[in-house]
């Protein structure tokens, strides 16, 4: 080799060098933006916890609905039998259709 070839091959190695300091450059530039603020996240835990605290109320809330509901228990054991189901399902789809066997009856066949 020549040695105004040895410069050439530092010439290409250095912009080679350049080349991969700009591009970690810019990896390193985006991590920094994707740093996450404390509060944000503490803020985000506490949405999702109160969200899910009003669903878990909700949720009892339809339930204590339900069960105020008054059904005919001849009812329950009738869609039970004839539909051959758990009478758990029965009364429940009854509760739901405030003790109307017929709608009740209508949503379990469809």
């Amino acid at each position: 080799m020549e040695a105004g070839d040895e410069g050439v091959e530092k010439v290409v190695d250095s912009k080679d060098l350049q080349q991969q300091s700009k591009a970690l450059d810019k990896l390193t530039d985006r991590v920094e933006d994707r740093q996450l603020d404390s509060t944000r996240v503490q803020e985000a835990m506490a949405a999702l916890a109160s969200s899910k605290e009003a669903d878990w109320n909700a949720m009892i809330m339809r339930e204590k609905e339900l069960a105020a509901v008054k059904i005919n228990l001849t009812d329950v054991d009738i869609i039970a039998n004839e539909l051959e189901l758990d009478k758990k399902v029965a009364e429940r789809t009854l509760r739901e259709h405030k003790g109307d066997a017929v709608a009740a009856i209508r949503h379990l066949l469809r």
